[in-house]
């Protein structure tokens, strides 16, 4: 069963402290950025601090100095590297230094919060190292100031580097938060999936193996109709309609408790008890068609081990009994533990591959020895048409951790299933 599966995943909305890319900045923020802080700066120059008032070539540096900043988020360190030098220039001619103040600070954030901590310190010690070689001049009080300003910088370097850190954690923990969503959509499609190809197997299982009996049961009451219509063995006949009535009441129950599992996913599941071996007794009773040699040596087994095997012999007695080929059918089934192994084989002295050529021997091979495709497929409808039976006994198998093989038997004509089922396995 192949199942196309198509996620449309929406867009998750982003944390508030989450870091967007440059790319996803708009540039007229940045701009409006660099515009507010030209006119806080403006205002200052012209107020308060110390120093002259700018004259022509202090306003010009003033104003040009914030150019950068509506570059800061996408190119910090070449916005740093032009305002670095037009910031010292403009202290250097002693104009208001409190102006450029704000500016200088927004760009060392951006330096902090976008670069690694290496970086960050190296920036942070060549911009304190040319602060105070730009105050040594002024003496005593210029080093004062330079400690002034270098604790400034510094704050705002170490909050550019926790904001960075903040907003590394609150990405790392959005991927995992999404990564642990997929791992929760991709079991629940796995479970889905399982449970679809367990309805799948079981449906099989139970309509493959009804309808064979019905057809098998159907065809003795239509020959003993049709034989001597003037000697008519109505004993026989009413036996065989019986017997398919029994069938079909039995397979109407099994097919109404997986379609009610089917309807209501969320209901328990009420199908009872697995079948196991003590139910191949009755799988040997009703293979009409087929006298049916069982042998069962094994003692308790795991539920699963048990449902495993029972459905494997159903297969194999359904397979044996519409491509034997023969009316004197005879399968032996033989079910024992050894090595730690529930081992199952079932073998039937029907038309296979060293059976002599001829209509019946023709009709078995395309049944079963040759109607085998490349995916372990076996035909469960006209032959020629590839089904799932042995595809479907393996996966019965392997769910346990177990193998089958089957094929025309080497010694005598016939075909032959084996199963070795671990005693440790499950479901």
């Amino acid at each position: 069963m192949r199942t196309v599966q198509a996620t449309v995943t929406a867009p998750r909305p982003r944390p508030a402290g989450a870091f967007l890319p440059a790319s996803a900045v708009p540039p007229r923020q940045d701009a409006a950025l660099a515009a507010g802080l030209a006119a806080l700066a403006s205002a200052i120059a012209v107020t308060v601090g110390s120093g002259r008032h700018p004259d022509a070539l202090g306003w010009t540096l003033l104003l040009v100095l914030h150019v950068p900043l509506a570059w800061r988020r996408r190119v910090p360190l070449a916005a740093l590297a032009i305002m670095i030098p037009l910031i010292a220039f403009y202290h250097q001619q002693d104009y208001n230094h409190s102006a450029p103040t704000a500016a200088s600070m927004v760009v060392l954030y951006t330096v902090a919060v976008s670069s690694g901590p290496r970086r960050t310190a190296v920036i942070g010690c060549a911009v304190i190292g040319l602060m105070l070689l730009l105050k040594i001049r002024h003496g005593v009080a210029g080093l004062a100031v330079s400690f002034q300003i270098s604790g400034w910088i510094i704050s705002m370097l170490v909050l550019g580097g926790y904001i960075r850190v903040y907003r590394e954690n609150a990405a790392a923990a959005l991927e995992r938060a999404e990564r642990a969503e997929r791992t929760r959509e991709e079991e629940a499609r796995r479970r889905v999936a399982e449970e679809r190809l367990r309805v799948a197997r079981d449906l099989h299982d139970l309509l493959a193996h009804s309808i064979t009996l019905i057809g098998v049961r159907t065809s003795v009451a239509a020959h003993v109709l049709a034989t001597d219509p003037e000697r008519l063995d109505r004993a026989a006949v009413a036996r065989a309609l019986d017997d398919i009535a029994e069938t079909c009441r039995t397979a109407r129950g099994e097919l109404r408790t997986t379609l009610d599992v089917l309807r209501d996913p969320d209901a328990p599941d009420s199908r009872g008890p697995l079948p196991g071996l003590p139910g191949l007794a009755d799988l040997a009773r009703a293979a009409a068609g087929a006298e049916v040699d069982l042998t069962v040596t094994a003692g308790e087994v795991p539920p699963a081990v048990g449902a495993a095997a029972y459905r494997i012999v159903q297969e194999a007695l359904t397979n044996a009994v519409r491509h034997g080929g023969r009316e004197d059918l005879t399968v032996r089934v033989r079910v024992d533990e050894t090595d730690g192994a529930l081992r199952v084989r079932v073998t039937d002295d029907g038309v296979g591959a060293g059976a002599p050529a001829g209509d019946g021997a023709e009709a078995g091979a395309a049944g079963r020895a040759g109607h085998v495709d490349s995916a372990g497929k076996t035909g469960d409808d006209a032959p020629g048409t590839p089904g799932y039976g042995l595809l479907g006994m393996r996966e019965r198998a392997r769910s346990v951790g177990g193998t089958v093989t089957a094929g025309p038997r080497a010694d005598a004509p016939g075909f032959e299933v084996t199963a070795a089922l671990p005693l440790g396995g499950t479901a």
